[in-house]
């Protein structure tokens, strides 16, 4: 891999959808970079320090959240002149995203008293009362057109149907819910699912006419649903629960047809590859070699200013079942336990998805969707903090806030050491076009670009480790 230096950041930073730029929230300044060589190329300044950012569709508009004031502040790439500024006086703004039209900014007020369109075109607004969430509970359809949003009133919750041509309501239904978590629609725009809170375990799939198309509650009497996504192809709908479970429903009949359970051991018989992030020290012999002072602190301190903690790396070392994974139990007297799933993403070809755990911080589940099984378990030293799917091939980057970057394909895994002083990872994007990873630091940034895939070809991977590249 081959990295770029580190830049200073103070806030969100994210890739324009047309994988050029790279915009970046340094205090109250917004920073667009090029994504090729990394050069300034637009500088705005807004009125109070960056909290959000969000790139319109078309990469023309850049929305900045000013939640401290709380106002919103959207430019223009290419006529920085332009300016839009959104006030909701009293009211305050909570949180705010873009249409998929690029032209109209939603924003959500404080306490969802209501969601506001505001159109960057006629200046005119649209105002939905009631809206269930701040940031959650709105969902776009594929191509654009209609937009789920979530309201409540009279202790009901509703789906609302919006045209996102002329932001008019078309329909409106209830939906079976105490408390409703979150809506999305299915990625070929037939279906909606809605899920409850974490209170009770309840999945409702929903067509846009507002009939139910089928109810699922996995059990009663405990907490329920905590993470939700649909496969790239539409085909699969997984479920991640409070129970240490992922449950997969089809599109066909929307029952379910695996259970994927995170038991604290994995024993045989087991198909899955067990990597183990372990030191793997320079093995340097310099008993016969007799070193000066000065070398050996400026060895030293070169060392340290290269990321490498004083000569030390990491690899993986492949590991054989029955394995014992480490696991922490969640305190009873605090409320959001962490248990069960808290993290859960496919990879763009639908064929694999990763999980973690959150009683089992340390270790990142890998499941064969086509075989059903697990293919793959990596157990890190310290918590996982992010993980991303490349966006062309199934190859899954993740992190732990460390100074190493860790890598695994079907073919086998990796570390990867940053080769940037005190620089740990505590985030990761990939560019849309899968050409540029985005690292985050606690105050700074670096890119990296994958110069050769893993070998493919190597078929003793899976029993070899891999070390620093």
């Amino acid at each position: 891999m081959e990295f770029t230096e580190a830049y200073k950041q103070t806030g969100p930073c994210c890739f324009s959808p047309d994988a050029r730029y790279l915009a970046v929230a340094v205090d109250y300044r917004l920073v667009v970079r090029d994504i090729v060589s990394l050069k300034v190329v637009q500088l705005f300044s807004c009125v109070d320090k960056i909290s959000f950012l969000d790139w319109a569709p078309d990469s023309e508009y850049i929305l900045c959240g000013l939640y401290k004031r709380p106002m919103v502040q959207a430019w223009s790439l290419s006529q920085p002149d332009w300016t839009c500024k959104i006030d909701e006086g009293p009211a305050g703004i909570a949180y705010a995203r873009w249409s998929p039209d690029s032209r109209h900014i939603l924003t959500t007020s404080e306490f969802q008293l209501r969601l506001t369109v505001w159109s960057l075109v006629n200046t005119a607004c649209v105002h939905v009362q009631w809206p269930k969430h701040a940031s959650r509970g709105v969902s776009f359809t594929k191509d654009g057109k209609f937009a789920a949003i979530c309201t409540r009133r009279d202790c009901k919750d509703y789906v609302n149907l919006l045209s996102c041509h002329s932001w008019e309501i078309m329909s409106v239904f209830a939906v079976d819910t105490v408390d409703l978590a979150g809506v999305e629609w299915s990625p070929d725009d037939s279906a909606i699912v809605v899920w409850d809170s974490l209170l009770e375990y309840k999945i409702l799939i929903y067509s846009p006419d507002g009939r139910c198309l089928f109810k699922y509650l996995a059990y009663e009497s405990g907490l329920g649903v905590k993470t939700v996504a649909w496969s790239p192809c539409g085909q699969f709908l997984a479920v991640g629960s409070y129970d240490q479970a992922v449950r997969t429903l089809n599109h066909l009949t929307w029952k379910t047809f695996a259970e994927f359970t995170h038991a604290p051991s994995i024993r045989n018989p087991t198909n899955a590859a067990i990597f183990k992030e372990v030191d793997d020290p320079w093995q340097l012999d310099m008993s016969e070699l007799c070193l000066s002072e000065g070398f050996s602190r400026n060895m030293q301190g070169n060392g340290a200013e290269n990321g490498t903690e004083g000569g030390s790396r990491v690899k993986y070392a492949v590991m054989d079942a029955p394995i014992t994974l480490p696991s922490q139990k969640p305190a009873t007297d605090k409320p959001n336990p962490k248990q069960g799933i808290g993290m859960l993403s496919w990879s763009s070809n639908s064929h694999y998805f990763f999980t973690r755990n959150d009683n089992m911080p340390n270790a990142l589940w890998i499941w064969d969707i086509c075989r059903l099984e697990l293919a793959a378990v990596l157990l890190q030293k310290d918590p996982i903090r992010a993980a991303a799917w490349d966006p062309n091939c199934p190859r899954l980057v993740f992190c732990t806030e460390s100074p190493h970057l860790y890598m695994w394909t079907p073919s086998g895994a990796c570390c990867v050491n940053i080769p940037l002083p005190n620089f740990r990872v505590v985030d990761l994007k990939w560019n849309s076009d899968g050409s540029c990873l985005l690292l985050k630091d606690r105050d700074s940034f670096c890119c990296a670009a994958i110069v050769s895939p893993l070998p493919e070809e190597e078929a003793d991977q899976s029993d070899d480790s891999s070390d620093d590249e």
